[in-house]
């Protein structure tokens, strides 16, 4: 959407100020600006170019998406109503859709939460997944993606994009570029996890010259020098997942992204333990793992049994004591 001419419809300027807003916040807007131009295009098509959306135009648009899922139609209509209510600042009698009507959404994917025993055993079996002339590294590259995506949280794509002068041996940290939402971080490593890279690019340099700095560090000598793919990532991590007799609840292997959300997890769960102020810890957890704020993290922490026994004891240690008290005076005035 990188011109005005692509919006046509009788609030097509709002929707390219509104647009504009979210990019100069530095937001990834391009699947939201896909799903308001999609709207646009569909008041065009009504007949009535300087037909507004109303609670009438708004239901038909709707309609015309019942062959997708809950969860997309749902996703869709949200994107529309937060696009009303920046209208709304300057047109106070706009119409906004009601969130209660919206599609109710399934279940999202529970995710599978590692533990520090499965993850050993899979590195364990790194060693026997089979190399091959065109993947000479392949069982090393997938232990080290599995040792980082465990122990940093990496998003699969930043994973992937790591290169070579990303990672700064002299301090041990990698640097994750312009990632979700446009924002760079350095991230400190533990000294295993260096020592994981390190052993890995001194195995490169034993196959082929040194990286170039621009070069992935997940590279591959054959296949023109090129980054491993996500498919072959995830075929490597399934390979290793039926091995080690790894599945979820319902039978399914687990996602890439489950080692994010066990890292994430994680971290909640020795804080609890230890007793510290986890309010006070999100924001460097936030900061760590790459999010816009702290809020993108509370949604992405959804409770699992664990945490969510370990929070009930932490409060209950913290306000138990009032809340029996303010029982007590209720029964005495009762």
């Amino acid at each position: 959407m990188k011109t005005t001419q692509s919006f046509q419809s009788s609030v097509a300027s709002e929707i390219v100020r509104y647009i504009s807003l979210k990019k100069a916040l530095k937001r990834q807007f391009e699947s939201a600006a896909r799903i308001l131009l999609n709207l646009d295009r569909f008041l065009c098509q009504m007949g009535n170019p300087s037909r507004d959306l109303t609670s009438e135009t708004f239901k038909h648009w709707c309609k015309s998406m019942e062959s997708l899922s809950t969860n997309t139609r749902h996703g869709r209509m949200r994107v529309v109503r937060n696009f009303c209510l920046y209208r709304r600042r300057t047109a106070p009698a706009c119409f906004v859709p009601d969130r209660a009507q919206f599609p109710l959404t399934h279940p999202t994917i529970q995710p599978h939460l590692f533990s520090d025993t499965q993850v050993a055993s899979l590195l364990d079996y790194c060693a026997i997944i089979p190399n091959s002339v065109r993947s000479p590294l392949r069982g090393a590259a997938t232990r080290l993606a599995i040792v980082l995506l465990f122990t940093t949280g990496l998003r699969r794509g930043e994973l992937l994009r790591l290169t070579a002068q990303d990672y700064d041996p002299s301090h041990q940290t990698i640097l994750i570029r312009t990632s979700k939402f446009y924002k760079s971080r350095l991230l400190p490593l533990p000294n295993d996890v260096a020592a994981e890279i390190e052993q890995f690019l001194k195995a490169h340099k034993a196959i082929r010259p040194p990286l170039a700095t621009d070069a992935p560090i997940l590279w591959n000598p054959y296949c023109g020098g090129r980054a491993y793919s996500s498919t072959q990532l995830r075929k490597n991590l399934q390979i290793l997942f039926k091995l080690a007799g790894i599945k979820k609840p319902n039978g399914r292997l687990p996602r890439i992204h489950d080692f994010r959300f066990s890292f994430a997890v994680s971290a909640l769960l020795r804080w609890y333990r230890d007793g510290a102020d986890v309010q006070a810890k999100l924001p460097f957890l936030a900061a760590y793992m790459g999010h816009f704020s702290v809020v993108s993290t509370y949604y992405y922490l959804r409770f699992t049994e664990p945490l969510a026994s370990l929070a009930s004891a932490a409060f209950a240690a913290h306000y138990g004591a009032l809340i029996q008290a303010a029982e007590r005076r209720a029964c005495d005035e009762s």
